[in-house]
């Protein structure tokens, strides 16, 4: 079975392939001037992760330190259902469950969709751990992740079909840049990765062997 980095490659190289020129220069342009900008640039390995409670896709509401009261946790933010490289994440993340379980771990993905979306994201993609709603990025925002996008990026998203103003139930037009922490069970983090470019994300079985060396 091909590896998230291997998936991500494909669909780099079909987008490559199918996408216009000017569309390709604009996400560049986009990204070259996230990395510059300095902004978002997430918590790090030593901080303590912040507490908080969010609704999953089902409307039942999950509290980080409860979480953690039963093992390390896994912490996934991606952008959105609408984001391809975010359902190969976390269909990857979703393989490995069974390993990740068995490394005594949690695993917690937050996107600032709506309820309703993060349902459809789930449903789509049959996951079987908790996708939380974090609307209007308040959480996100509290781990260092957020930015607005451009509004040359605003209109691209809406020229392709992806209307972040009802995904998220706002009109904001803000994203968490993805990321993935794992937490020790005092909640300090012990592992991040925090990227400018959205294309890039860690291998889950980098993750998983992470959370088997944390102290127990």
């Amino acid at each position: 079975m091909a590896s998230l980095v291997e998936e991500i490659d494909a669909y780099k190289a079909s987008f490559k392939k199918n996408a216009s020129p000017e569309k390709q220069r604009l996400y560049a342009q986009a990204l070259k001037e996230l990395e510059e900008s300095g902004v978002a640039q997430g918590l790090r390995v030593g901080d303590l992760a912040p507490d908080f409670s969010l609704p999953d896709a089902t409307g039942k509401t999950v509290t980080l330190s409860e979480e953690l009261g039963k093992g390390p946790v896994i912490l996934d933010f991606y952008r959105g259902g609408w984001c391809p490289y975010c359902n190969l994440e976390l269909r990857a993340y979703q393989r490995l469950l069974p390993d990740i379980q068995n490394a005594g771990a949690r695993l917690i993905a937050i996107s600032p969709q709506t309820p309703d979306s993060s349902l459809s994201t789930k449903e789509k993609d049959e996951l079987e751990f908790a996708v939380l709603s974090d609307k209007d990025g308040k959480v996100a925002n509290q781990y260092q992740l957020v930015f607005k996008l451009q509004d040359y990026l605003i209109e691209l998203y809406r020229q392709s079909g992806i209307d972040l103003e009802a995904r998220n139930g706002n009109k904001k037009w803000e994203l968490p840049k993805p990321a993935t922490f794992v937490l020790d069970q005092k909640g300090t983090v012990a592992f991040a990765h925090v990227s400018s470019d959205y294309k890039v994300r860690t291998d889950p079985t980098e993750v998983i062997k992470i959370v088997k060396s944390l102290d127990k």
